[in-house]
């Protein structure tokens, strides 16, 4: 089976996904989140650096529990066009 390359709208909106999840895992350690979520730390690092840049929604949504984030927000984050904070405040 042949994967259709992603379109650069997704590859930008993996990035935002990633430093959402980066900036709201914090110092908290990859591999703790990782393991919280159910996931592989170095599948987090991936989705972290937008090498996975269309993650599985239960990964996504994992991961927004485990970091305290509603899935509203992450899904705010990567509208498109992507809403500027300071634009909506």
């Amino acid at each position: 089976m042949v994967r259709v390359p992603l379109t650069a709208e997704e590859l930008e909106r993996g990035q935002r996904l990633g430093e959402l999840l980066r900036a709201a895992r914090g110092s908290a350690s990859m591999a703790d989140v990782a393991t919280s979520a159910g996931i592989s730390a170095e599948t987090l690092r991936k989705i972290e650096t937008g090498r996975i840049a269309t993650p599985a929604f239960f990964t996504v949504a994992a991961l927004a529990q485990v970091l305290d984030l509603s899935l509203d927000r992450v899904a705010h984050a990567l509208a498109d066009p992507p809403v500027r904070r300071d634009a909506a405040s």
